[in-house]
């Protein structure tokens, strides 16, 4: 054994490799296991990125589920109020999983300024809205108060402040239509106290958020009804589980949608970037493991010789194979070594520096997010370690082929 270490340890040292006619085989072997590795983990990285970033803003603006009245209206502007007055509400006790859920109405409106108008949709919150979810998207002025007396504070997308010409501070008019013929639209002048930036086209150029009381005063309804419920879980990966619970523990006259069903052209285009990541996990370790073969049989190849001598000294098969395999492993361990480290210096970079920018009409998000956990990475190392080292045992069997007559005789 001690002989067998000596060996290995004298197989892979740097000098060693330069000195011989297989050092550009192992440098390219080295290189396609750490570039290999490199793209794996951007890959994973940005994938599970961009669709944890996309479910957060769609969730950020409608909630986990949506409760609502249950008929054949589509729109975004409620019709029929609900009760406030439910067994889930304020607090959904009777489902495991669900973490909050709040009171929302919202109402078709037009916004006119001087010089522009903008249709939009008004979304009224209560006291009970789930801010912390809207604060990251702020990119000026401050969160609207409705905790006390109704008031005229909103929060407009930045698309529609650089359309309508408007900043913080600024006060315009918006007309909503009452329900029938021949009537006037009612008239609320709102002022702008926060502008926000989802990068979600499909949110920024249609809501604006203020007072639920003022849909409720404009449709006349009581003060104890609202258009819908939104519910947000703790769980995302629970999401249809939780969905089906709330749906069982709803009056009859309500009907529940997860913004997977509200969406699902969106999240059916997320579920390709799975398809997309286990391809190029598939394609890199390939590529590694090929040039992994192509070293270890150079390697074998160019010390036919020793392994004449080793096999005429009485050293086994299997130990003489385990001499390469150590080899290859160190190889492995020092492509990986590179990989990771190039690979978590570009994901901190662009996670702190945004260096890769992306088109939110294209992709709902102005740069490529990042989810860099460690425990998948682990993974990947793993599985690269595993599938090169099983496959490297096949190369290695031409050891036992070797006569060491013949090889020593090998010139």
């Amino acid at each position: 054994m001690n002989l067998e270490y000596f060996i290995a340890k004298r197989l892979i040292t740097a000098k060693d490799y330069k000195s011989s006619i297989s050092a550009p085989i192992i440098k390219i072997a080295i290189s396609a296991i750490a570039i290999g590795m490199v793209m794996m983990i951007v890959s994973v990285a940005t994938g599970i990125g961009l669709q944890q970033k996309i479910r957060e803003k769609i969730a950020a603006f409608n909630g986990h589920i949506i409760i609502s009245n249950f008929d054949s209206n589509q729109s975004e502007t409620t019709l029929v109020p609900i009760s406030k007055n439910q067994d889930f509400y304020p607090k959904f006790n009777s489902v495991n999983g669900v973490e909050h859920i709040q009171a929302i109405a919202s109402k078709a409106g037009i916004i006119r300024t001087e010089t522009a108008f903008e249709g939009i949709i008004f979304k009224g919150v209560g006291s009970d809205y789930k801010w912390d979810n809207i604060k990251e998207y702020l990119v000026a002025g401050k969160l609207p108060d409705y905790s006390n007396i109704v008031n005229q504070e909103v929060l407009l997308s930045q698309f529609l402040a650089n359309r309508l010409n408007l900043k913080v501070g600024d006060v315009f008019n918006t007309f909503f239509m009452k329900e029938g013929q021949n009537k006037l639209p009612n008239s609320r002048r709102f002022k702008i106290t926060g502008i926000f930036n989802s990068g979600f086209q499909e949110f920024d150029a249609s809501y604006i958020i203020g007072d639920i009381r003022h849909i409720q005063r404009i449709n006349k309804w009581k003060p104890d009804q609202v258009g819908a419920f939104e519910v947000f879980v703790a769980d995302f990966d629970n999401i249809k589980t939780v969905g089906d619970q709330v749906y069982e523990h709803t009056g009859s006259t309500l009907d529940t949608k997860t913004i997977i069903e509200k969406y699902s052209y969106i999240f059916e285009w997320l579920q390709l970037f799975d398809f997309n990541i286990i391809v190029i996990l598939i394609v890199m370790i390939v590529v590694a493991t090929i040039n992994m073969v192509v070293a270890l049989l150079v390697l074998i190849l160019e010390r036919t010789q020793m392994i004449g001598i080793l096999k005429a000294l009485g050293a086994s098969n299997w130990s003489i194979r385990k001499i390469f395999l150590y080899n290859a492993s160190y190889l492995i361990l020092r492509g990986l070594f590179w990989g990771n480290l190039i690979g978590i210096s570009i994901l901190l970079i662009q996670q702190y520096f945004g260096v890769i920018k992306l088109n939110p009409e294209n992709y709902y998000v102005d740069q490529a997010p990042v989810y860099l956990n460690f425990g998948y990475i682990a993974l990947l190392n793993l599985l690269t370690i595993s599938v090169c080292f099983l496959v490297l045992l096949i190369p290695s069997y031409i050891i036992t082929k070797i006569s060491p007559v013949k090889a020593i005789r090998f010139d």
